[in-house]
């Protein structure tokens, strides 16, 4: 057998389906480098001295690595290993063969800077390049809505109190470290086995019991967490920096604290019902919203609504605050397509919970020829669109829309977010759109 001494250093692109669609993503991100330079402004918010240093990510790398990450359900040990692996990976997103590629925390470091507006700035010039190419007209839309869950369990008054009491003991240990702060005690045991005790018991009575002393102790662990935290804000020295960050921490944990406290005392000792907007349904996700939907399941995220044209391609993506009824969201979504598009859509077809008599008359107004429900809700097909054929041939374009979330939810993860906080789930949502309508684009481009 012929051995082979000297291996060459590059490697001619492989001819595969994804590569392709990889390079033709590239050269709509070549084609548009201001996208580059939003994502640039993020990068250097707060730097103080951005030419000095060791060479970052650009800020096009940045996108090419979260649309790698979004593409395929990457975590960052993940997305590390695919891109020090992968030769078609370190093309698109411009890492050099001989150069290290960048580590997980690198990668997460830059991809949390990334802010949901930028995105949602750069998903614009998106849809105006796949206008700009014939691929996306702009003369007909289609609006539902969705529902993206945060990464918590179910929520139940006891889970809240026992992750209350684990998450203050965690932070009163790091207290003991920062000011020898000594005087508590680690309730998280107690608290488990009362958390296990109320979901296995049957008896109402033991329910009971366990309920009051989970509430004695999640008590006595906020009381613990509210002397520490005068002791953190006295400490001076080198260490105040530190203290001041971890009494923060401690400040926003133990508000959550006292409200999953206050929440439970009324629904179990004092059998009150508490309305949805007041409920803590988490100590790790607090902007989580209570989401009921069809009045048969309830979900816990943010609701999203959606507006999509011809192309498949996403057009705009709102993430609702609250629970608000669609048909509160029907004419401002339709007025933002004005703004995105340059147009007025001639041809509008929305789900049937968006359908009111008001709707149809603003959204006529706004010069929409057609405007079709799903459902008609009282209304006539003659009053929103010019025949029985238009209204039917819309409301079978609307039921694509349903694909397209479907899509979303199972390619590129919109189904669950598992990034941290408000704004990263807002990030996380626009940058799987995004990820979408590149890869929908650069199909489409490519025949």
């Amino acid at each position: 057998m012929r051995r082979q001494d000297q291996l060459s250093l590059t490697r001619s692109p492989i001819e595969h389906t994804h590569a392709a669609e990889l390079g033709k993503i590239g050269e709509i991100i070549s084609f548009n480098p201001r996208i580059g330079h939003l994502i640039t402004q993020d990068l250097l918010r707060g730097v103080a001295h951005p030419h000095t240093g060791a060479r970052g990510l650009s800020g096009e790398q940045v996108l090419r690595v979260l649309l790698i990450k979004q593409m395929n359900h990457f975590s960052y040990d993940e997305l590390a290993f695919h891109l020090a692996d992968s030769t078609t990976y370190q093309s698109f997103c411009g890492l050099g063969a001989l150069e290290p590629t960048p580590s997980r925390s690198t990668l997460a470091e830059n991809l949390k800077k990334v802010h949901a507006k930028t995105l949602e700035k750069i998903n614009r010039r998106v849809i105006r390049h796949a206008m700009a190419l014939g691929v996306e007209q702009g003369r007909k839309v289609r609006i539902d809505a969705t529902v993206t869950e945060t990464n918590i369990h179910a929520p139940t008054d006891s889970t809240i109190l026992c992750d209350g009491v684990r998450v203050l003991s965690r932070l009163l240990k790091k207290a003991q470290r920062w000011c020898g702060f000594t005087e508590w005690q680690n309730h998280t045991k107690r608290a488990k086995r009362r958390t296990l005790a109320i979901q296995h018991t049957v008896a109402e009575a033991l329910r009971l019991q366990a309920y009051v002393d989970l509430l004695k102790v999640t008590h006595a662990s906020a009381s613990y967490a509210a002397a520490a935290l005068k002791a953190l804000r006295a400490t001076r020295g080198k260490r105040r920096a530190a203290a001041r960050d971890l009494a923060d921490q401690i400040d926003a944990v133990l508000s959550l604290v006292w409200g999953a406290i206050d929440q439970t005392e009324r629904r179990v000792l004092r059998a009150e019902s508490v309305p949805a907007e007041q409920k803590i349904t988490s100590v790790f996700e607090p902007h989580t919203d209570i989401i009921i939907k069809d009045r048969r399941e309830t979900l816990y995220g943010h609701k999203l609504f959606l507006s999509a044209g011809e192309s498949g391609l996403i057009t705009d993506c709102v993430i609702g605050q609250g629970n608000p009824a669609d048909s509160t969201m029907a004419v401002p979504m339709l007025r933002r397509q004005l703004r995105i598009l340059g147009r007025t859509p001639e041809q509008a077809a929305l789900d049937g919970g968006f359908a009111s008599k008001e709707n149809l008359t603003e959204g006529k107004a706004l010069g929409i020829t057609d405007l079709a429900f799903s459902k008609k809700r009282g209304l006539a097909i003659s009053d929103m669109t010019r025949s029985t054929w238009i209204y039917r041939c819309l409301r079978n374009f609307r039921a694509g829309i349903e694909g397209l979330i479907s899509f979303l939810k199972r390619a590129f993860g919109l189904d669950r977010c598992n990034w941290k906080g408000e704004q990263s789930f807002a990030s996380y949502v626009m940058s799987s759109v995004i990820a979408a309508n590149l890869l929908t684009l650069a199909r489409h481009l490519l025949g």
